[in-house]
């Protein structure tokens, strides 16, 4: 047996660069999965078309070429006669775990290993984020809430300044009125 030497399996960033959001979803297209797993597109399509029970249309779908055309993800070339001939398919986190059911590769596990990762680490990620716009509305709201507590302080100053006002200009008049009764 030859002492054959396993590809190198992606890290968790290089992953990460391939997991796109399509129709709402992370997922990541066949084209990458083959990069990744070390093997031809045609190789990973034709295991799921053999094993069509196990990819329901919840795991994967199909491209448009509208999607893939306005897209971050570049598949389709502008010259004529270059562009693919099918449309890649996406698959969802539960098609790329199924994937590791159906390619039974050394390299194949790690991949899959790795990629279940970077899913798990951008949900944490999403719901880090979800948490962290929740703390920044409350903060807004108490804000809001101490500008409207502060204004209500300064009208009630003002209307302090304002009763004060009157009351130095009553005293002043009835001083001026002393004033002119005592020189008279």
């Amino acid at each position: 047996m030859k002492n054959e030497q396993l590809p190198t399996v992606a890290d968790l960033a290089t992953i990460r660069t391939r997991i796109y959001n399509v129709r709402g979803k992370n997922v990541m297209i066949d084209k990458d999965l083959a990069v990744l797993y070390g093997v031809e597109t045609k190789r990973i399509n034709e295991q799921v078309r053999r094993n069509k029970e196990r990819f329901p249309e919840d795991f994967m779908f199909q491209l448009t070429k509208e999607e893939c055309s306005r897209s971050q993800i570049a598949t389709l070339n502008i010259k004529q006669g270059e562009n693919i001939k099918y449309m890649p398919y996406a698959f969802i986190e539960l098609g790329v775990a199924m994937l590791s059911s159906v390619l039974r590769s050394p390299i194949a596990i790690q991949v899959n290993i790795n990629i279940m990762r970077a899913f798990v680490e951008m949900r944490e990620r999403i719901v880090n984020l979800s948490e962290n716009t929740l703390q920044i509305e409350n903060l807004r709201l108490e804000l809001q809430n101490q500008k409207a507590y502060i204004e209500e302080i300064l009208h009630d100053q003002n209307d302090c300044n304002e009763l004060m006002q009157a009351q130095l200009d009553a005293l002043t008049d009835s001083m001026t009125e002393l004033s002119v009764k005592v020189n008279s």
